[in-house]
């Protein structure tokens, strides 16, 4: 951390607002294509009255706000005004059940809420003193005005009164093991996020980011940070089903996705194209490359899908192959593939878009270390990690000052890091040998356009089998299944031996989190999933 470092993550934003109040912050989608564009200043005046508003409240130095909506500004200013107001966020999916949104708002013990809808206000309602909406803060926005003109510099002494040690966020994670555990950040860890990604040079003022990724997560939290540091503008909008729309009127520079939304695209173009001349045509082209002027004619079509200025993409949250992410920066297109969890901040380790080296998730962030356990599971240490779980021991995954982080992986001779698996996901046949199955399912994922998750199994079994499931609006039919079982035998034909997947079956529902075998941050849910089809997986082995 430099000297001269924001003691908390509220300072941090004040200082960004004082430094560039007539630069756009933030646009957020208006009626016919056209957005709405929000000041550093207008929204600095949001959050000054929300967070007074809660001081008006009664809210106390490090007391916990939830906040239930999906990914829009007014998520991010009530974030903010927490932050200013000496609170502690605390994240809920806007997918979270019932059950899960009890079990998140007792644990932190949570005093008020931010709700984006009625759907969601009935499910924070019962466990805290009090619910705002998101769509409607005129009530508390104006106790905030009237706390302000009575004392003028409330929240600015309330903000410069927050240490970096003092609590700002509980993140929960996702829960594929067990229930979510609460994640204790405190403020100088997300300013250190901030500050180590200007560093590294890879983000300007003048980008424009595109913000549809869940605000719940780690990563949304991360990239807040580095807008806050760096001072570019971000257009907002969760609504998933309009990426493709969005992308044509916001024209963004750098974009963070999960890998799903790559490993469509590429099956997308590839289908589009299809085979014969015109489909060997282009696959010249990407071999190539973008730096070939002949080439690049024609892959320029596939960066115009983007808004025809993106710098670069930023994938998180799980596996990308190594194989979209090679022929994406053929494209034109680079993806700087990153690593971490919610114990770390979500961004710790990160590929340089100019320089990347797939099959990694890059090399640590400036002041973050990376080492290797005996038994190869991933260790971090640095300014980024929690503080500990809430409530429960953490001595176990902070043994010795390192994260121990449940993931094995080796660093390569450039220094980059290679993930390949769960520690706990790890499977061993009854023949003694051990497979990675994340590597396979997002193997698979990238050669099967037909396929939305996959579930690898054999633990203890004598060979390898798996469970697929299509994606939504495709029909089971017998042609189908002839083209899943041809990508079966692609994906074989890369594999070792006692890898390879002997058996497999189709599902007829499909793997959501609505189902519960999908976290909210859409992780497969691996031991549910094995319980709850365990004797389709049984009846795969007879």
């Amino acid at each position: 951390m430099r000297r001269d470092s924001p003691s908390s993550f509220g300072a941090m934003f004040l200082a960004r607002a004082d430094r560039t109040p007539d630069d756009v912050a933030y646009r957020k989608p208006g009626t016919g294509g056209a957005w709405t564009a929000q000041t550093w200043a207008e929204t600095a005046r949001a959050v000054r009255e929300i967070a007074a508003g809660l001081l008006a409240a009664g809210l106390r130095r490090e007391d916990r706000v939830a906040i239930a909506s999906g990914t829009r500004v007014e998520w991010i200013e009530a974030d903010f005004a927490v932050m200013c107001a000496g609170g502690a966020t605390t994240t809920v999916y806007p997918s979270s059940s019932a059950e899960e949104v009890a079990h998140i708002l007792t644990d932190s013990g949570s005093r008020f809420a931010f709700a984006e809808d009625a759907a969601q206000q009935e499910k924070v309602a019962p466990h805290v003193e009090r619910v705002f909406r998101l769509d409607d803060l005129g009530e508390l926005r104006a106790s905030g005005r009237d706390a302000l003109e009575k004392e003028p510099d409330l929240v600015d002494r309330t903000t410069a009164a927050i240490g970096p040690d003092d609590l700002a966020t509980l993140i929960y994670t996702s829960g594929t093991t067990g229930l979510p555990k609460g994640v204790r950040i405190a403020h100088d860890a997300w300013v250190y996020q901030g500050l180590a990604i200007q560093a590294m040079g890879i983000v300007r003022p003048d980008d424009v980011g595109y913000l549809w990724l869940p605000l719940s997560h780690a990563f949304g939290k991360a990239l807040l940070s580095c807008q806050l540091s760096v001072g570019f503008e971000f257009a907002v909008d969760g609504d998933v089903s309009r990426i493709v729309e969005r992308l044509a009127e916001v024209r963004p520079t750098i974009m963070p996705a999960v890998p799903r939304i790559f490993e469509k695209v590429y099956a997308g173009v590839g289908a589009t194209i299809g085979g014969g001349l015109k489909g060997r045509l282009f696959a010249l082209a990407v071999k190539a490359g973008h730096h070939n002027p002949l080439a690049d004619v024609l892959l320029s079509k596939v960066r115009a899908r983007f808004g025809g200025r993106m710098r670069y993409f930023i994938s998180g949250a799980s596996a990308l192959d190594p194989g979209i992410a090679s022929w994406f920066g053929a494209v034109g297109l680079p993806i700087a593939e990153g690593y971490g969890l919610t114990e770390s901040c979500a961004t710790t380790i990160f590929n340089r878009p100019d320089d990347p080296e797939y099959g990694t998730v890059g090399r640590p962030l400036p002041g973050t270390e990376v080492r290797i356990a005996e038994d190869g599971e991933v260790l971090l240490r640095g300014p980024g990690i929690m503080r500990g779980y809430h409530g429960l021991s953490s001595d176990e995954v902070l043994a010795g000052g390192w994260l121990h982080t449940g993931d094995i992986g080796e660093v390569t001779d450039r220094g980059s890091l290679r993930i390949t698996d769960r520690k706990k996901d790890l499977i061993k046949t009854s023949n003694g040998k051990y497979v990675a199955p994340q590597a396979i399912e997002a193997r698979f994922k990238a050669l099967c356009p037909l396929a939305a998750q996959i579930l690898v199994h054999g633990d203890k079994r004598k060979y390898v089998t798996a469970l697929i499931d299509l994606d939504e609006g495709v029909a089971r039919t017998p042609e189908v299944e002839a083209e899943v079982a041809a990508c079966v035998d692609r994906l074989n034909a890369g594999l070792n031996p006692w890898e390879t997947i002997k058996r497999f079956a189709i599902l007829d529902e499909h793997l959501d989190v609505a189902s519960g075998l999908l976290t909210p941050s859409l992780k497969l849910r691996r031991r549910v999933a094995e319980e709850r089809y365990g004797s389709l997986l049984d009846g795969l082995y007879r």
